[in-house]
């Protein structure tokens, strides 16, 4: 690579790095932004609930996530996360559960049945009618959880970015040998 070439190419990386740090910054501000606004809506509703009424204890016994994180990775090598719903179903859980056969006379009552009938929004363990401030403040993690999941990605292409850099950086030395 020569030259000029060399020192364009850096510049364009740097540019680039420079960039995704500005980025980064302003996602990481809106994280904060967002899980500050979630904790204050939490509190307000467990101001109008009680402070007995939205706690640990209305937990369910047996808490099923409602997103997952996947890691994929690119063509580029680069790594990226995604939320993702948890109910979709991976190739693996598709097809009949039970190998035996069943009785027609009726619905039969199996335990997936019945715990796929309990709610799966955790705002049902707080009562049926909860405050308007305690879904803002859902609505605010899970904002919080995608902008978590854009940061993490943004970290790895930064890093990807900063190793590039010092690659041309150590040729940019090879070729120019001289006091820069």
């Amino acid at each position: 690579m020569a030259f000029p070439a060399l020192r364009a190419e850096l510049d364009s990386q740097v540019l680039q790095l420079l960039g995704d740090l500005e980025e980064l910054e302003a996602k990481r501000t809106a994280l904060n932004a967002r899980v500050e606004e979630g904790w204050l809506l939490l509190a307000k509703a467990r101001y109008a609930m009680g402070a007995k009424s939205v706690g640990p204890l209305q937990y369910a016994s047996r808490m099923e996530p409602q997103v997952c994180v996947r890691a994929s990775e690119a063509q580029d090598g680069l790594q990226t996360f995604r939320v993702i719903k948890a109910d979709a179903q991976t190739p693996e859980e598709v097809g009949p559960h039970e190998a035996s056969l069943r009785r027609r006379k009726g619905p039969v009552k199996t335990p997936e049945s019945e715990s796929s009938a309990a709610p799966k929004d955790p705002l049902n363990w707080f009562g049926i009618l909860v405050p308007h401030s305690l879904r803002q403040a859902q609505a605010s993690f899970q904002d919080g959880l995608q902008l978590a999941a854009d940061i993490a990605s943004l970290q790895t292409r930064i890093t990807r970015g900063q190793s590039q850099l010092r690659g041309l950086q150590k040729k940019l030395k090879e070729l120019d040998p001289g006091p820069a």
